[in-house]
């Protein structure tokens, strides 16, 4: 029998938390953010799910010609845009939408014939520092975009550094909100700016015609651990699920795995879980890190080895060898173990995990 991990995509989890966007922004188109396959869900095991998006965004042409390949007709946005002069033709064969942010892609564009019409999303540098034109550059790259027969339509579009906290001291958003409103208060055209954490902190007072959902959709809180995903009533899209392969009685002063990184401080007993860090649960989590067996929480101890990890049972009731064991996500039985707590056992995030689920586990939908 194949070794009994695996990964559920739960496309009910997907659909719901796409609908919370819905609900929070009624007004606001949304696009579903599906880079890196889709936070490592896979495209063609959450496209069902966000089939009611007005939109998809996404990094790559391989991925939008996938959209493409299940049918999608819609919108595809590429949020870091072109890459060279030649993806303008698959822009303009695949209809794909694509950022401008930078004088590069500008001449590119400006220096492309076609007789197709591009819909541009003009990205700027509000204080991120990574991509976009700054403030006194912006106008002059409208001004040229507005020149160009094949360019559809132009849609202003930033995105916020600290939308799940603060900002040297004052809230995340108002320094960058305010120098993006400034710029383009006289430019006319659609406006995109909200990511997962301004959808969701920030939408009561940030005018955004679309909105970029990412996280969000994927059952993580942007902004943990000040809020969790049970506070945005957002549920878990993916489960990371093993099984009990064996069991073992450690004495006092007893130690568990490599490097001898957990002793025990009484008699416990510990299970060993088909899971490792060649599965792309972390090396680096932490003795305590949560972890559910039968439904109930214990944690992990010791070291994470590259097939292998050991849990505490002393206290799980009715294990056995098969018991179900919940990495991240939903237990078979309903009982909820966030990414986002599991994630900070390592010091990361949530994105890591779901995105770095390895190949040799076996993934499948419920839907």
């Amino acid at each position: 029998m194949p070794r009994p991990i695996h990964a559920i995509i739960h496309q009910k989890a997907l659909a719901h938390n796409l609908a919370i966007v819905r609900k929070t922004l009624p007004a606001s188109q949304v696009f579903a953010v599906v880079k890196a396959n889709a936070y490592g869900h896979g495209i063609e095991r959450v496209y069902p799910a966000f089939q009611s998006a007005d939109g998809f965004a996404l990094l790559d042409l391989d991925e939008a010609k996938r959209i493409r390949a299940l049918g999608w007709t819609g919108a595809i946005l590429l949020l870091e845009g072109i890459f060279s002069p030649q993806d303008l033709y698959d822009c303009a064969q695949y209809n794909l939408s694509f950022s401008i942010h930078s004088p590069h892609q500008l001449e590119w564009l400006k220096d492309f014939k076609t007789t197709a019409q591009f819909d541009i999303f003009l990205k700027m540098n509000s204080g991120m520092n990574r991509l976009g034109f700054k403030p006194e550059q912006y106008q002059q790259a409208w001004q040229i975009l507005k020149q160009l027969t094949h360019v559809h339509s132009i849609t202003h579009t930033m995105h916020f550094s600290d939308a799940d906290g603060t900002r040297f001291g004052q809230d995340g958003i108002t320094a960058q909100l305010e120098v993006f409103n400034q710029t383009v208060k006289d430019l006319p055209g659609p406006r995109s700016l909200s990511n997962s954490a301004a959808i969701l902190r920030h939408s009561d007072h940030v005018q955004s015609d679309l909105v970029r959902a990412g996280i969000l959709l994927y059952g993580s809180s942007p902004d943990f651990p000040a809020h969790h995903i049970r506070d945005w009533d957002l549920q878990p899209s993916m489960s990371l699920r093993s099984e009990i392969i064996a069991i073992q009685q450690v004495k006092q002063s007893e130690s568990v795995g490599y490097g001898s990184k957990f002793v025990a401080e009484n008699d416990i007993k510990i299970g060993i879980v088909a899971c490792g860090y060649a599965d792309g649960y972390q090396r680096i989590s932490k003795t305590g890190t949560p972890v559910l067996v039968n439904g109930q929480r214990t944690r992990l101890l010791g070291r994470v080895s590259m097939d292998m990890l050991a849990v505490d049972l002393t206290d799980i009731h009715h294990v056995e060898i098969g018991s179900e064991v919940v990495l991240w996500g939903q237990a078979s039985t309903g009982e909820i173990l966030p990414i986002d707590e599991v994630a900070a056992g390592s010091e990361t995030i949530g994105y890591e995990l779901m995105c770095g689920v390895t190949q040799r586990v076996n993934f499948q939908i419920e839907q």
